[in-house]
C-alpha cells in the first residue's frame, strides 16, 4: 500500500471514531480515546487495522501483598483490575479479543501481554476467534520483584502471545530487522543470530515515569520490539487498554507508525497525552 493510500485509510479511521467520540488527546498520526475499548471498537471499520497490542486486566487486584522497591505494597490497582470470577473474566476476554478480530486486516496480528492469571484464557480465547498463533513469547525481567511467602518460585517472567488473524494471510515479520539490529538492554540476544523467543528487558527505566506511574507500565523497549518486528513505517497499530501509553510512544517517536489507544481511565489518559506532547 503506497503512503497516499495508508494515509486516506488512516483518515478513514480516524474520521469515523471521532465523528462519535471527542479524542482526549489528537496530533499527527495519534489519536487517544477515554472511553471503554467496546463502544470505540466498534465504530473502526472493519479490516482497518494493522496491528493490535493489548495489555488487558490482569485481574489481580483481590487485596493480596506484593513487594516492591524492597517494600510489602497492596496489590490493589483499580476496580479495572478486580476479578468478577471465572466465567466473566473470560467473557470479558472474548468480547474484547473478538472486536480486535473484526477490526484487524486479514494479514493484521496481535499481541497479548499476561501472567499465568490470564494469559492462558487469552490464548484459548484467541483460537477460539480462529486466530493463528504464531509465538509466545516470554519476557524475562532480570529485576523482578522477590516473592514475599517463600512458598513458590519467585515470578520473574510475563507472557506474551503474537497470533495472526487469518492463517493463510501473509503476516508481517521484519526478520532481517530482528536478526540482525542492536538490543543492548537484551543480555540474551546475540549479535547477528535469530531472534529468540526468550527477551530480557529490564522493567521501565526512570526516566519513562517522568510524568507519573501506570501500575502495570510496560518498557518502551518492549514495545518497540514489538512494533519494529510486526508492523511496517506508516502502519495503524490500535492498543485498546493504553494505559500511560507506552505503545503511542514507541509508534510515534521512534517507528514512525500511526496510533489509536484507548483508556478507561482519564487520569492515564492525561499520562498518556503528557507523554505524547
Amino acid at each position: 500500500m503506497s503512503f497516499a493510500q495508508q494515509h486516506c485509510n488512516l483518515t478513514k479511521v480516524f474520521s469515523k471514531c471521532i465523528n462519535q467520540f471527542s479524542p482526549f488527546f489528537k496530533s499527527k498520526n495519534t489519536v487517544i480515546f477515554n472511553e471503554n475499548c467496546f463502544e470505540v471498537l466498534s465504530y473502526i471499520p472493519e479490516n482497518s487495522i494493522d496491528m493490535v497490542y493489548a495489555d488487558p486486566p490482569y485481574m489481580l487486584s483481590n487485596d493480596g501483598i506484593s513487594c516492591q522497591n524492597g517494600k510489602r505494597v497492596n496489590v490493589n490497582k483499580g476496580k479495572w483490575d478486580k476479578s468478577n470470577g471465572f466465567e466473566q473474566d473470560t467473557i470479558f476476554h472474548d468480547e474484547w479479543i473478538s472486536a480486535c478480530h473484526r477490526i484487524l486486516k486479514p494479514e493484521g496480528t496481535i499481541w497479548i501481554s499476561g501472567t499465568y492469571h490470564s494469559i492462558y484464557q487469552c490464548g484459548y480465547i484467541l483460537q477460539k476467534n480462529n486466530f493463528h498463533i504464531l509465538n509466545d513469547i516470554t519476557w524475562f525481567k532480570p529485576n523482578a520483584s522477590p516473592n514475599l511467602s517463600c512458598r513458590f518460585f519467585t515470578a520473574s517472567h510475563e507472557t506474551i502471545i503474537w497470533a495472526k488473524k487469518d492463517k493463510k494471510a501473509k503476516h508481517t515479520f521484519n526478520y532481517e530487522n530482528m536478526k540482525n539490529g542492536l538490543f543492548p538492554e537484551d543480555k540474551l540476544k546475540k549479535e547477528n543470530t535469530q531472534m529468540r523467543s526468550v527477551w530480557s528487558i529490564t522493567a521501565p527505566k526512570t526516566g519513562e515515569k517522568t510524568h507519573g506511574k501506570h501500575p502495570t507500565q510496560k518498557p518502551l523497549e518492549l514495545l518497540k520490539r514489538i512494533v519494529l518486528a510486526s508492523t511496517n513505517e506508516n502502519d495503524i497499530i490500535l492498543d485498546p487498554f493504553c494505559g500511560s501509553g507506552t505503545t503511542g510512544v514507541a509508534c510515534k517517536y521512534y517507528t514512525d507508525r500511526s496510533f489509536i489507544g484507548i483508556e478507561i481511565d482519564k487520569s492515564y489518559c492525561g499520562l498518556a497525552k503528557n507523554r505524547l506532547l
